[in-house]
C-alpha cells in the first residue's frame, strides 16, 4: 500500500546498523497529519487525499482556512442547510500551516490521522522539499564552471562565463543555456532513499543521506515508485 506523510526536517546525525556500520541519516519529524479532505472522481474529477500538518493559530488563519477544517456558521451555510444541501464533512481540527495532496492513499476518511507508524513496512521513500535559496549567483558557483585563465591577457574576467553568442545566425541564445541567476529555492525531490528507522513513539523518520532544504523546512515523504 502506498504511504504518504508531511513533516519537517530536524537535522542530520548518524546511527549504527546491525552490523556496526555508521549510517548518516536525516531526522524528519513526520506527522501526525490530519485528513482534511477526500476527493473523488464524482465530486472533483480525480481521487486524492489532502493532509494537513502543524497547527496554525486561529488569530493568524483566515476565515476560509478555519472554515476548511471546521464548521462555521454563516448566512450562506444556513441557507444551504435550509435548502436541503448536505454540508461537506469537516475534520474538526485546528487550521494547518502545511497542506498537500496525495494520490494512491486508500482507506482514509475526513478526520483520520496519519502518523509515522504508517511507514513501518516501507523500505524506501521519495522526499520532496524546497532547496536552500542562495540568491543571485555566478556561473562558477551555480554551474561549477572552471572560469577563465589566471594568466597574462585575461583582464578582470576570471570568473566570467565567456562567450555565449551564436554569431549572425541564429542571432539569439538558445533556451536553457547555463548563465548566472537565482540559485536554489526550487522544489526538488530526492528519490529512492533508504528508510533506516521509524520511531513511531516520537513521530520520527530516519532517512539515509541528505534531504533538500534547511532545518525546520517542510518536506513531503512518499513511498517510492522507483524499482
Amino acid at each position: 500500500m502506498a504511504a504518504g506523510i508531511l513533516g519537517r526536517k530536524i537535522g542530520m546525525t548518524q546511527v549504527y546498523n546491525d552490523s556496526g556500520e555508521v549510517v548518516p541519516v536525516t531526522v524528519i519529524e513526520a506527522g501526525p497529519c490530519d485528513v482534511l479532505q477526500v476527493k473523488t472522481v464524482d465530486s472533483d474529477g480525480y481521487e486524492s487525499v489532502q493532509l494537513g500538518y502543524l497547527d496554525k493559530p486561529r488569530r493568524l488563519a483566515s476565515r476560509s482556512e478555519r472554515g476548511h477544517v471546521a464548521k462555521l456558521d454563516s448566512k450562506r451555510s444556513k441557507g444551504r442547510s435550509a435548502a436541503g444541501v448536505e454540508a461537506l464533512a469537516k475534520a474538526g481540527c485546528e487550521p494547518k500551516r502545511f497542506l498537500r495532496e496525495f494520490k494512491g492513499l486508500e482507506g482514509l476518511a475526513v478526520g483520520d490521522k496519519v502518523s509515522a507508524d504508517s511507514f513501518a513496512e516501507v523500505e524506501r521513500v521519495d522526499v520532496t522539499a524546497t532547496s536552500k535559496g542562495r540568491g543571485f549567483s555566478g556561473v562558477m558557483k551555480r554551474h561549477n564552471f572552471a572560469g577563465q585563465r589566471a594568466s597574462h591577457g585575461v583582464k578582470k574576467c576570471h570568473r566570467h562565463a565567456g562567450g555565449t553568442g551564436c554569431s549572425a545566425y541564429p542571432s539569439r541564445l538558445f533556451k536553457g543555456i547555463r548563465m548566472s541567476g537565482q540559485y536554489g529555492n526550487k522544489k526538488c525531490t530526492v528519490r529512492n532513499q533508504k528508510l533506516v528507522r521509524v520511531d513511531a513513539e516520537n513521530n520520527l523518520l530516519l532517512i539515509r543521506g541528505a534531504v533538500p532544504g534547511p532545518n525546520s523546512g517542510y518536506v513531503v515523504i512518499r513511498t517510492t515508485n522507483k524499482m
